[in-house]
């Protein structure tokens, strides 16, 4: 039975092992060296409250994660977020992310953010689609702006703004 629940530091392998696949198989992240454990502890720690990580465990096995990040270290940003979703290669399509999306958004919305950014590389259309379905909405393309495999890459731009919550 798939669980999703906030992580803990005993899930940073699992976590680290499924973000290295993206890296080193996919466009869905920039990275291009994977993360060293240590890294990631550094990573972990600047998630809590109003950042959230959380994982979809299935039998004690990560085979999945989503966070909430700060857009920016500026201040006028302090109610923005973008999020990463990420699911271990052979659960993929089964529902996973959504449940994952769903959960973070949750998470996001209780801590008070305003606008979650998401960041998708060309390509990935099966992701934009899913945002849509969240409510995100297109805000733009960032031409040409990583280069992975050998190639420049554009990015999506998608944004999700919480009804009802307020706009201080």
């Amino acid at each position: 039975m798939i669980k999703i629940r906030k992580a803990r530091l005993e899930d940073l392998e699992g976590i680290t092992d499924i973000y290295n696949d993206a890296v080193l198989k996919t466009t869905a992240t920039f990275d291009t060296e994977p993360k060293t454990i240590d890294e990631q502890k550094r990573w972990f720690r600047r998630h809590g409250s109003k950042y959230p990580l959380l994982v979809a465990e299935n039998e004690r096995l990560i085979i999945g994660w989503s966070s909430l990040s700060p857009w920016s270290d500026r201040c006028a940003y302090s109610d923005t977020a973008e999020i990463s979703v990420y699911v271990k290669r052979e659960y993929r399509g089964k529902g996973i992310g959504k449940r994952l999306i769903k959960a973070i958004l949750r998470e996001g919305r209780d801590a008070g953010l305003h606008t979650v950014i998401a960041r998708i590389s060309e390509g990935n259309d099966a992701s934009i689609h899913m945002f849509e379905t969240f409510g995100f909405s297109h805000i733009g393309i960032m031409k040409e702006v990583g280069r992975k495999f050998g190639k420049l890459r554009d990015v999506s731009l998608m944004q999700k703004i919480f009804e009802n919550s307020s706009s201080r």
